[in-house]
């Protein structure tokens, strides 16, 4: 990445046009190509800015950016205060705290948030069309597939069912639970219709911060 601190004036022509005078910006040119104009404020989001593909080309202190739908970005320096460039190398990507995988976890080790005398069986149980997150027993000895979202929609609810119709041709009857911190409307109307429960799980709860008080739907 180049990073570089200068009295610039930015001039975009495209859908629109637009025109910043001359000030004090930070310029980043990102490996993939892209550049983008700073200020010192307004946030995380560019004054101005082309995403890659883009092609850059500078000459006599002034860069002409453009991209394939014919926009073009010119930027005419007029000092430069800094100028670097870094290798920030391969990024491993954003992880989120509270995802999928995370709650499984929890819920295997908490199996009775799901309901009381239940047990695991295995996490990511194999079926011929993908893994079932957990399936467990319930108390009364029977199966139970738990498919477990951050956010339930239309498309777990139908995952689910999925995943049980192959199931039931392994190990018989199973039961099917949708297990989630947040349900749309729809899939809640959906998986009664299917025959699915609705668990909505207090991540903070799982991790022991408040009382685990589930609600089942």
């Amino acid at each position: 990445m180049r990073l570089v601190i200068a009295r610039c004036r930015v001039d975009y022509t495209g859908r629109l046009s637009t025109h910043l005078p001359s000030a004090v910006r930070l310029l980043m040119v990102k490996a993939d190509g892209s550049v983008l104009v700073h200020a010192d404020g307004g946030g995380y989001k560019p004054l101005n800015w082309m995403s890659a593909p883009c092609t850059l080309a500078g000459e006599d202190g002034v860069w002409r950016v453009a991209n394939r739908t014919g926009e073009t970005m010119t930027i005419t320096v007029e000092e430069i205060l800094h100028d670097s460039t870094h290798d920030l190398g391969a990024d491993p990507g954003l992880v989120k705290d509270g995802v999928e995988r995370h709650l499984q976890e929890l819920l295997e080790e908490q199996c009775h948030v799901l309901g009381a005398g239940w047990s695991v069986i295995r996490r990511e149980f194999p079926t011929d069309i993908g893994p079932v997150d957990l399936l467990c027993r319930d108390e009364l000895g029977g199966y139970v597939a738990v498919e477990v979202k951050r956010r339930a929609e239309i498309d777990g609810v139908e995952q689910l069912k999925r995943y049980l119709q192959r199931l039931e041709r392994m190990l018989g009857p199973v039961r099917g639970v949708l297990a989630a911190q947040e349900f749309k409307p729809q899939a809640r109307v959906l998986a009664a219709d299917r025959g699915i429960a609705c668990v909505q799980l207090d991540y903070d709860a799982l991790r022991g911060m408040e009382p685990v008080n589930p609600t089942l739907f």
